[in-house]
């Protein structure tokens, strides 16, 4: 894992006009990356001042728009200067310039002429800057052979630069440049990144049995055995199990003036029954493909857009626009809530299902010109990751909307009916499992009088058959599973008229 006095300090860039399509973020890879102290990171930027790029929004895009052919749902233009892969751009040997940015603790970014920004880590695996009216994005770099990945957080791979209106763009690359005061090696971790094969899940009456038996906070049952159960099926981001298994993120402690704040809040919610009127989009099914993370960062939007416009607007948006076209993802490979509902619905915006309905594959992105919905501010509850906990998540639930959150899932969970879930420390064994992160959407939270917890109510992407109409309830208020440490927050822009 990253240790503390290694990730945050002076980072150096290089940057050029240019978008990449993210090269992947390496399967099983612990980055468990903590905070604190002041470093400098030294960010290289290509750069090219006679090429400017405008984004999807801008006029290169509309004529991209109607030179395209074919059917489906591409996002992403070929607007004049774009590139998928900013890595060519540094093997050229063409001009760079430098910049270097402090980044202290626990998320101040500071450039050379003493602007003050912000930053955040993403999940563990990557980082965004925002300082001087720019955007710097970037995962960090890792090696792998022989089945080990090694990953390093003094880096950063070449990533994306852009202002924040996502006008003008650039790569660059990032390097740590003020050694660590306890010398911490530069090799993060090692991990075998061999996936468990997919498979036709298949029942086990013994565990749902011993679940039963052991608790009574929450019901287990079997499931139709025609459902693909796989690693990538029910689960949804296999690029960070390690990370989980190894060391989950924490919530944050609640200060004072928050738990004041969160005392207020009713004592039960329901963005579903909200004095009779649903707030909440119809549960999906994300099939045989990791895009849970699609389908919650969906949900989101799609629910704070209802409240927003008081259900004047219901749009479905697509999953599959992010599966396909996200430079910011790994398709049915996973992704990061905080890049979806966040990061690529402001910078490119998300088209209704009708436009770019669900293949649940990992289709080829084209192009059909229609409106989009965008986000005009994001960030993880508490302002960076690491700042989360579960007063805050209530009180952004019920002032702005449902709240899109990664909880870590366990062999258990698939067998989940009715009830509190929490983990029972059983493993199905008949079925291999990897441990993976899920992301999903809280739309609400309670107290149950039958098991005596307090809860979060949850929609899942699993379909209406699964769990309690496609919903679960899970315990709240001790960190569950992660779940009250990595949500994000999102807010959509209507549409006129």
């Amino acid at each position: 894992m990253c240790l503390p006095a290694l990730c945050t300090g002076v980072m150096k860039i290089a940057s050029n006009e240019t978008i990449p399509k993210v090269m992947g973020v390496a399967e099983g890879v612990n980055n468990a990356v903590a905070l604190s102290n002041k470093q400098d990171l030294v960010l290289v930027v290509k750069m090219d001042p006679e090429e400017r790029i405008d984004d999807e929004r801008g006029s290169s895009f509309s004529r991209t728009l109607k030179e395209a052919s074919g059917s489906g749902c591409e996002i992403v233009s070929q607007s004049s200067g774009f590139q998928q892969d900013c890595v060519p751009l540094f093997e050229t040997g063409s001009d760079t310039t430098q910049e270097v940015i402090k980044l202290q603790s626990p998320n101040i970014a500071i450039d050379e002429h003493g602007n003050q920004g912000t930053f955040t880590l993403i999940y563990n695996q990557g980082f965004e800057v925002e300082v001087a009216g720019y955007k710097w994005f970037a995962f960090f770099p890792f090696l792998e052979s022989n089945g080990t990945v090694t990953s390093y957080c003094d880096k950063a791979r070449p990533g994306w630069v852009h202002d924040v209106m996502a006008r003008q763009w650039s790569c660059f690359y990032g390097q740590r440049i003020d050694p660590p005061a306890n010398k911490i090696p530069l090799v993060i971790a090692h991990h075998s990144s061999k996936r468990v094969p997919r498979q036709l899940f298949k029942n086990n009456p013994n565990i749902v049995n011993a679940i039963n038996r052991i608790q009574t906070k929450w019901k287990a049952r079997q499931y139709p055995e025609y459902h693909l159960f796989s690693s990538l099926f029910y689960s949804c981001s296999p690029v960070i199990v390690v990370a989980f298994t190894r060391r989950p993120p924490q919530s944050a402690p609640v200060t004072q003036d928050v738990k004041r704040l969160a005392g207020s809040l009713p004592e039960t919610w329901d963005w579903r029954d909200v004095n009779g009127i649903n707030f909440v989009s119809p549960v999906r099914d994300q099939e045989n493909c990791g895009s849970c993370y699609a389908f919650a960062s969906m949900a989101m939007l799609e629910s704070r857009l209802r409240i927003i416009t008081n259900n004047t607007e219901q749009p479905i948006l697509s999953p599959q626009q992010v599966v396909s076209c996200s430079h910011y993802s790994q398709g049915c490979e996973g992704g990061f809530p905080y890049l979806i509902a966040g990061k690529y619905a402001q910078d490119f915006g998300m088209l209704e299902e009708a436009y770019c309905p669900y293949k649940g594959v990992d289709a080829p992105c084209q192009v059909q010109p229609h409106a989009r919905y965008f986000v005009s501010d994001y960030q993880y509850v508490g302002g960076f990751y690491g700042a989360c906990n579960e007063a805050l998540m209530r009180l952004d639930l019920v002032n702005n909307g449902p709240v899109v959150v990664g909880f870590q899932v366990y062999g258990d969970f698939k067998y989940y009916s009715s009830g509190v879930y929490h983990h029972t420390g059983l493993d199905d064994a008949f079925n291999p499992f990897e441990q993976t992160n899920h992301a999903v959407l809280i739309v609400g939270y309670g107290h149950d009088a039958t098991s005596g917890l307090d809860f979060w109510t949850v929609k899942n992407s699993w379909g209406e058959e699964w769990g309690e109409d496609g919903y679960f309830r899970i315990r709240r208020g001790n960190d569950e599973c992660a779940i009250e440490s990595i949500a994000v927050t999102a807010t959509p822009i209507p549409q006129l008229g």
